[in-house]
């Protein structure tokens, strides 16, 4: 792929440049068609500072109540957008431009994107949890900042023509007189190349989706043609004029310190810079990558021994059996033992999910310039301001002196490298005072990322005599260590921990406090109860007897958000356990829980999904199985995200066979509802890309260690599901909830895609399989344990 030269844009120094002509930032691209509108920043990062990692991890972030930090019309009527919400592959820049086109009435092609770069575009903080879509397109941020701009471009119409705002219509950024077409005005007219003035207007009123004429549509992705062509930018393809080569060097085990490093071991490879060294921080900067790499591989460096990690077979109790756990409520009704001592029947079930990792195609890479107090990183991060503060810190520069420039990357949904390589390139190259490129080698990227999290999950439910439940009773144990890095914790990441910086600390609470509110945000609670707490129900279920109680450990390894974190886990237990319940009630899996939802939403999309499947009513499992060859089943599983953020259910039907225990996924069907579709295109994209992650991760994925280090480090000890493996026919029902508030979908149909199999997997064969991943090993063992 053809590198692109940076140097071709404004970066800093061609700002500086510019400003030494008399020139302003402002002015210049004012000239060239296109008003940039600052916004103040002031005050902001001693208070963000002040409030501590909470604030920089937030997926909000400060914003702005100025339209001029939103949107700009150029002199030439073009429109520019800023946005804090990047494009992760998920196709959000496209959305976000027919958002803006469908506000402002403009043609798609007109708008033009700018995307997470810290001297440009407002503090939406971090691009994850699926809040992307509700934050920018609900009544505030994006689309108040294109309702906005729309009402106050009318009104000064209004002034200008003579002609009151409700006898005026828009159509391609031309105002006319309803009446009289013949009186108009541009948009450029109208203020092209000048400022807005004006705050946000909360009372700007959205264009109903029955209006739409852009949004709604399935636009193709903008960027896909280029990447198609070679000449799309990744962050891999970043060339800075001077830039040089750096590679790090990691421990070899789990808690290894340094000890030493001979620089002199690596003196006689051509193009050395330097070998640097800060803390437990190790890396080497050269001229070539080839060069940093051998450089890397040869450098001897003396380690003490690792802290020793427990045998894998031995995880899940070493999770339960942890003494210091903080400890919450997310629901207790404060009867479930005297409910389940006069229940007619309990069931009980335990499940397990492994720490899994991102696992990216492309390892991560970034690009720091830091020099004379200032820093400019190109970076694949989520979370620019995050970044910003973090490598402030890091760096020990005021957060105004450091600009992250967001650059598309691999494929990640959480924190794989982006964000510690990007420390890395932003150490080694204040220590050589020029610029530096780091990409990730596939080994550091693997055994040092944030994986996602193990879990160990207690379920009990409690039946009356006839079958209905009663009461439910969840306990669940998971691991954290870092997690995304802010200002006051840039050692949530690996190099900022080698670098001498703590991660986000651990404080142990014990026992759990009353919950004082309910929030579901990771769905730790089944949808099958009410939420109960204060007097307030707020769940989708008709169980009103409940206790929801977790605990989160201290992890062995670094861990953080991956995609539906903790919410896939929740959710594999809950609807496996369902189903569970559903057979010994001897009950259809949907009929079932159907009989235990109550908010309507979910009960259409559990409907949906029946229909578009052909659903059978029976119980599961089916009747007559055979013990051998090859067999047939479907599964049923359902979630509203978050408790509030997208509904999503799926049928899946699987093969399984006997004899070898592999299970082949052949259907998915799923049905989303989330709220006003944006682009209908993309929506689908991205359910079938989560069905089909959850499929790998179902099927295949399993971080795995010894004594002392991670030893899942290539394709062939971390095997994902690969291109031109069998991969199931996908089928989606979009349920366009018009009048409702945008919700997330890009973690949906993940979360739903473990159970789906598992309860396909037990309806085929009569085995319940409780342990992702679902090995052949396992498979056969649930088969071989069947009465």
């Amino acid at each position: 792929m053809k590198p692109v030269e940076v140097s071709k844009e404004l970066t800093p120094d061609a700002f500086a440049a510019l400003e030494k002509t008399g020139i302003s930032r402002r002015q210049f691209i004012a000239r060239s068609g296109a008003l940039i509108v600052g916004f103040s920043m002031a005050g902001f990062t001693t208070q963000l500072i002040a409030q501590g990692s909470a604030a920089a991890q937030r997926l909000d972030g400060a914003g702005s109540s100025r339209l001029d930090s939103w949107v700009a019309i150029g002199g030439d009527g073009s429109v520019t957008v800023y946005t804090g919400k990047c494009e992760l592959g998920q196709g959000l820049y496209t959305a976000q431009k027919q958002l803006i086109a469908e506000e402002l009435c403009v043609p798609f092609d007109r708008v033009k994107l700018i995307q997470c770069d810290t001297a440009l575009t407002p503090d939406q903080g971090t691009t994850s949890g699926a809040q992307s879509h509700p934050t920018n397109f609900n009544d505030k941020n994006l689309a108040l900042a294109g309702a906005t701009a729309r009402e106050a471009l009318l009104q000064r119409a209004s002034a200008q023509l003579g002609v009151p705002v409700d006898h005026l219509g828009v159509k391609d950024g031309v105002i006319r007189a309803k009446a009289d077409s013949s009186k108009g005005v541009t948009y450029a007219e109208l203020i092209g190349g000048r400022t807005f003035g004006i705050p946000l207007n909360p009372a700007a009123k959205r264009k109903h989706p029955s209006e739409w004429t852009v949004l709604g549509k399935p636009v193709p992705r903008e960027e896909i043609p280029a990447m198609v062509a070679g000449q799309f930018e990744f962050v891999h393809n970043v060339r800075v004029p001077g830039m040089v080569h750096g590679q790090v060097v990691r421990p070899p085990a789990v808690g290894a310190t340094l000890v030493g490093v001979e620089d002199t071991s690596v003196r006689g490879i051509p193009g050395i810079v330097k070998v640097v060294v800060k803390k437990n921080f190790v890396g080497v900067v050269a001229e070539k990558p080839w060069q940093a790499l051998q450089a890397a591989n040869k450098l001897k460096v003396t380690w003490t021994l690792g802290t020793g990690l427990p045998p894998q077979r031995d995880l899940y109790e070493h999770l339960r059996n942890q003494k210091l756990t903080r400890d919450t409520f997310v629901v207790n009704s404060k009867d479930v033992d005297e409910k389940l001592s006069s229940a007619a029947r309990v069931v009980k079930a335990t499940y397990h999910y492994p720490y899994q990792m991102h696992g990216s195609v492309g390892s991560s890479c970034a690009v720091g310039d830091v020099k004379d107090g200032k820093a400019t990183i190109w970076s694949a991060t989520q979370a620019v301001y995050p970044l910003k503060n973090s490598i402030a810190t890091v760096l020990g520069l005021a957060p105004e002196n450091v600009r992250v420039i967001f650059r598309l990357g691999a494929g990640c949904y959480g924190i794989n490298g982006a964000d510690t390589v990007s420390y890395d390139a932003a150490l080694l190259s204040q220590a050589v005072g020029k610029p530096v490129r780091v990409q990730l080698t596939r080994k550091d990227e693997m055994a040092w990322e944030n994986y996602g999290f193990a879990f160990v999950i207690d379920q009990r439910a409690g039946l009356d005599d006839r079958g209905t439940i009663i009461t439910w009773d969840h306990e669940s144990w998971a691991p954290t260590l870092g997690g995304r890095p802010g200002p006051n914790n840039p050692g949530n990441v690996i190099t900022g921990f080698l670098a001498g910086f703590q991660p986000a600390a651990f404080t142990p609470r014990a026992p759990a406090p009353d919950p004082t509110d309910f929030s579901n945000g990771s769905n730790a609670a089944p949808s099958y109860v009410t939420g109960c707490v204060g007097g307030r129900c707020e769940g989708t279920g008709a169980v009103a007897s409940q206790r929801v109680l977790t605990h989160n450990v201290k992890s062995l390894f670094w861990t953080g958000p991956l995609r539906s974190p903790a919410r896939l886990q929740n959710t594999f237990a809950h609807e496996s356990f369902m189903d569970e319940i559903a057979a010994v009630a001897k009950a259809d899996p949907v009929d079932y829980r159907l009989r235990h939802l109550r908010d309507p939403r979910l009960i259409e999309v559990v409907k949906s999904v029946a229909k578009a499947a052909k659903w059978e009513t029976r119980p599961s499992p089916r009747p007559g199985i055979r013990r051998t060859g090859v067999a047939t089943g479907r599964g049923v599983s359902c979630v509203l995200y978050e408790g509030d953020n997208g509904y999503c259910a799926m049928v899946a039907e699987v093969e399984v066979n006997q004899d070898t225990g592999e299970i082949t996924a052949t259907r998915f069907v799923i049905a989303s509802d989330c709220g006003p579709i944006s682009n209908p295109d993309g929506l689908r994209n991205q359910l079938e890309g989560g069905a089909l992650h959850g499929l790998s991760r179902t099927l295949l994925e399993e971080v795995k260690w010894d004594e002392q280090k991670v030893t899942s480090t290539d394709w062939s000890s971390y095997p994902p599901l690969f291109l031109g493996a069998n991969v199931p026919k996908i089928e989606t029902v979009l349920i366009n909830w018009s009048d409702g508030i945008t919700m997330g979908a890009g973690e949906t149909a993940i979360t739903v895609t473990a159970a789906a199999i598992a309860n396909a997997v037990f309806d085929a064969t009569g085995a319940r399989i409780r342990q992702v991943p679902f090995s052949r090993e396992r498979v056969k063992a649930a088969l071989a344990a069947r009465t």
